[in-house]
């Protein structure tokens, strides 16, 4: 218990910690904290860095640190709980930018510009954050892409994740391509949960949307994470008006029959998505279409951290979900940090300023000067994003380079 409470005081003391993250960032991350998809200058990056700094060294009031350093809630880090009390549990790792895939919703059609491979994270990499995030107190991980299949030492770096003392759950989102084929080893590595993206029912309308064929072996995915036990499989479908939205019932009709939770998810502006209000369908109208098929759905108690509205219709096996994050966002809640394939930390989905934990780790930091480092970012996450509008107008990572 001691060096936990240590550690807490060492990141609120100013005339310590705050020096020590000055010099750190200054001496090895000149360029830690980078609006890198913003195209903010030199002098700007360095001014957000002091900010950064100081906003790390004060993200707590006294009484949030009398609170933190009470028995009942001492376990839980200091440097993952922001300004607003929320504390950070779950972190999405991207393993790769590639896919094989090219969905309309995630990346332009003519694809993206890849990192050099080099500046990409190693496999050790990923292992040691990984490790430093559960140690501070992270139980859930979902590995992202890209398509996270595509990453050859996939089963390897699962394996070791399940090694971890304290992480809880490993989960993965997939596009189910190669699925089939690979679940039985991903299970026996110990994978726990699986999310699928399925955005359509129709062969010919899924291919237009991903831009590539596949569906039936998408659909083989499925069927293989339900005959292994996986329950629910989740089928993440993004409804975009005049494409797919016709298909609600379809897609709530598969719950029927089968332990499927299908996650209705509001379309998201991103870098290349070309997203417009016109094309999204609100959580509220898709309620409104499924209820007039079954009257009697009804809504399920959901977890305080869930970011999902959860539905069930009487006497199916399965259930629904609804992703509302333009149209009712569920920032007050948020539990969730990312790291990009390439190493940055970002703390909210929809912002574009980000931290590279890469270069930190490449320059030989601690473990405890990442942590200052990761609190000074976390410190800085806001109360919520800017809204829908306002984040169609920013600079922002395609989706497929944040990790989907």
């Amino acid at each position: 218990m001691a060096a936990p409470v240590s550690m807490c005081c060492r990141l609120f003391d100013r005339n310590g910690a705050l020096t020590r993250v000055r010099k750190l960032f200054a001496r090895r991350v000149n360029r830690s904290i980078a609006r890198s998809c913003s195209g903010v200058t030199h002098e700007e990056n360095e001014l957000e860095l002091t900010d950064s700094t100081i906003a790390g060294s004060n993200f707590k009031t006294r009484a949030t640190q009398k609170r933190l350093r009470d028995n009942s809630i001492l376990p839980f880090s200091a440097f993952l709980t922001d300004n607003f009390g929320r504390r950070h549990n779950y972190l999405r790792i991207s393993l790769t930018e590639k896919c094989n895939f090219r969905c309309q919703y995630c990346m332009p059609e003519e694809g993206v510009k890849l990192t050099p491979r080099g500046q990409l994270l190693s496999t050790s990499e990923v292992l040691t954050l990984a490790r430093l995030f559960v140690q501070e107190g992270v139980d859930k991980i979902r590995l992202t892409g890209g398509e996270p299949l595509i990453r050859p030492d996939v089963l390897h770096i699962i394996t070791e994740l399940r090694k971890l003392e304290g992480l809880k759950t490993i989960a993965m989102t997939t596009n189910g391509m190669n699925l089939a084929r690979l679940l039985p080893n991903l299970k026996d590595a110990g994978l726990d949960l699986i999310n699928i993206s399925l955005d359509s029912l129709v062969p010919a309308k899924f291919e237009f949307i991903v831009r590539r064929k596949g569906f039936h072996k998408v659909m083989e995915g499925v069927e293989k994470a339900i005959e292994l036990g996986y329950s629910p499989v989740k089928i993440n479908c993004v409804v975009m008006r005049g494409l797919n939205e016709d298909e609600l019932l379809d897609f709530a009709a598969l719950t029927e029959k089968k332990p499927l939770e299908v996650r209705f998810i509001e379309y998201m502006p991103f870098d290349g998505n070309k997203w417009n209000f016109k094309k999204m369908v609100s959580y509220q109208e898709m309620l409104d279409r499924i209820k007039q098929k079954w009257p009697d759905l009804e809504k399920l108690q959901a977890g305080q951290t869930d970011t999902a509205k959860t539905f069930k219709v009487p006497g199916f096996k399965g259930q629904l979900g609804f992703i509302t994050s333009m149209s009712d966002h569920f920032c007050g809640s948020c539990n969730r940090l990312r790291i990009t394939a390439d190493g940055n930390l970002k703390v909210c989905l929809f912002g574009n300023s980000e931290v590279s934990l890469r270069d930190v780790l490449r320059s030989g930091a601690s473990d405890e000067e990442l942590l200052q480092i990761i609190g000074a970012a976390v410190g800085r996450k806001k109360k919520q994003h800017a809204g829908m509008f306002s984040i169609s107008q920013m600079k922002n990572r395609p989706m497929i380079l944040i990790g989907g």
